[in-house]
């Protein structure tokens, strides 16, 4: 998946959705009441040149909190077969007036496809784009199934942003060398899933001959809450206006049975009206604003115990929330691979070995408060299967780690935290022939503040990391590897408190994106000045 991943730098050759020329013209003095059209540094999806067809999921608007309900059919005209090298999302929104950054789920059959939020817009309106590869998802696709789709909102006297939204699925003929994708067999939900005490569960029964099991979780901070701004929070008896009895800390952990199966750092995400200067985000957002990937687990270790035909209990719980409190969305997907030349696979969990979590705070009081955490986690599961081709044991191991320091003043006038995470994980599969081991070592970083002076001048300075490298090694040997590197920077100011044409707003935002494999170069430069795009720049 890795290798094909990095097909994309070829593929993108200069093309970004969205993006139009910079102009040569020197940027405004500050923003205006229109602006560019919300444009990230992030690749296109890869696609092969062969025939393809478009279905449309959903065309609506959202006024409120009402889903749009339809229903999802397969194309006709190159579903033959199910020989699909690709299948690709897009959704296409626009809004215009005034409105807060809304959060937005699609599911079909039941199957989260796709996680999102919205941009907030200019009186004059924007239109925004997003792409997004759902192969994975073939499965569930193939046949005719129920479309829900939410994008909450509140149009009123105030907020009068009416959001529409387009998407369609493009599917890919698998042609010539473009072959068909390897994807699951089968895409589960959870039967019965519901919220209780802040935990997501369900229940879930597996293809008695499954030989790969993975989990997915589309985990979100809400908005509107404090759990939006989660690495903000301190403990009881910090004076801040975010509280939670642990602090910062936030672990999205897996179970089955009622034992840990899965641990994961949860990224940072800012959404676009984020750490209350909008101006920072109307024409880039942050990393994964528009596109929220999930959290994967792969389970395949508890296997052997999930292959019984029996119902099991999976459950999605986020550490570090207080108790009985609301504000994290944690829906969870299922994929599972079966084993075509046996009709039932046995095994059997051999290790479950978690570390102590650690959650450390330190509170110092004084004109310049300050709140240091540290807190970390480790996890080893290793279980066994006999397969048609011989027992295969998986062992995967899993390190988080996160560091952070939280300044304020009395008055919250300045709010500042530099922060960094770290998610560790190694699997490694033993069966026939030499032994298989993917590492990939995830890193998220955040600094930022926010200053309010004595002319109410609001000004937020942010600089956000998003990076990956990742290795494959086959018998000791690496055989493939990529490097991720997403930066996004930004400075933007404006009066609090006037009216919209006395905010006097200014901003400057840039974001890099960088990918790296055998072979191939991804590099792609944006900048931003008041609004309007004035770097658009392909490295490789």
């Amino acid at each position: 998946m890795r290798r094909l991943f990095l097909t994309l730098c070829a593929a993108a050759a200069g093309l970004v959705l969205g993006v139009s020329p910079a102009t040569a013209s020197a940027p405004p003095a500050e923003f205006g009441t229109h602006w560019h059209d919300p444009v990230t540094a992030g690749p296109p999806v890869p696609v092969p040149n062969t025939p393809s067809c478009r279905v449309t999921v959903a065309d609506t608007e959202f006024r409120d909190f009402t889903p749009y309900r339809g229903t999802y059919t397969p194309p006709d005209t190159c579903g033959r077969g199910h020989r699909w090298n690709k299948v690709v999302l897009r959704l296409q929104g626009s809004v215009a007036g005034r409105q807060f950054d809304r959060l937005g789920y699609l599911h079909i059959g039941g199957v989260e496809v796709l996680r999102t939020s919205t941009p907030e817009p200019s009186p004059q309106g924007i239109t925004w784009r997003v792409e997004k590869d759902v192969t994975r998802y073939a499965p569930t696709l193939r046949a005719r199934q129920p479309v829900e789709m939410l994008i909450g909102n509140t149009v009123d006297g105030t907020y009068t942003g009416v959001i529409k939204v387009k998407v369609t699925l493009t599917f890919y003929l698998a042609q010539g060398r473009a072959k068909p994708a390897s994807t699951p067999d089968q895409v589960l939900t959870l039967r019965g899933a519901h919220t209780e005490g802040g935990v997501y569960q369900g229940q879930l029964t597996t293809p008695r001959n499954s030989e790969r099991i993975v989990a997915e979780v589309y985990a979100t901070g809400s908005g509107g809450g404090c759990e939006e701004f989660w690495y903000l929070t301190v403990p009881d008896a910090a004076p801040y206006s975010c509280k939670a009895k642990d602090g910062p800390y936030r672990e999205v952990q897996v179970s089955v049975d009622g034992k840990l199966a899965g641990i994961a750092a949860p990224y940072p995400t800012v959404w676009t009206g984020g750490w209350s200067n909008p101006f920072l985000w109307y024409v880039i957002p942050g990393p994964r604003a528009f596109d929220v990937r999930p959290v994967e687990y792969d389970l395949t270790p508890f296997a052997g115990q999930l292959n019984d035909g029996r119902p099991h209990r999976i459950a999605v719980s986020v550490v570090g929330v207080p108790a009985g409190q609301s504000g994290w969305s944690t829906p969870a997907n299922v994929l599972v691979w079966q084993d075509a030349k046996a009709a039932r696979v046995t095994g059997a969990l051999l290790t479950s070995r978690a570390g102590d979590l650690v959650n450390k705070t330190a509170y110092q009081p004084g004109t310049e408060r300050r709140l240091t955490a540290d807190g970390g986690h480790s996890l080893t599961v290793s279980g066994y299967l006999n397969t048609s081709h011989g027992r295969v044991t998986t062992t995967i191991t899993r390190k988080l780690s996160g560091s952070s320091t939280h300044r304020w003043n009395a008055d919250e006038s300045l709010d500042a935290l530099r922060a960094r995470w770290h998610d560790d994980e190694t699997v490694t599969v033993r069966g026939r022939g030499p032994a298989t081991t993917t590492r990939d070592q995830r890193t998220h970083t955040m600094d930022g503040a926010t200053t309010i002076d004595g002319n109410n001048r609001l000004r937020t300075t942010m600089t956000m990391g998003d990076r990956a490298d990742g290795a494959t090694l086959r018998g000791g040997r690496r055989t493939d590897w990529s490097r991720l590197d997403d930066t996004y920077t930004g400075d933007a100011a404006y009066t609090q408190n006037v009216p919209r044409d006395q905010r006097h707003a200014t901003g400057v935002s840039r974001e890099r994106y960088r990918l790296h494999g055998p072979g191939a170069c991804y590099d792609h430069t944006l900048a931003t000045a008041q609004g309007e795009l004035t770097a658009d720049r392909h490295g490789c």
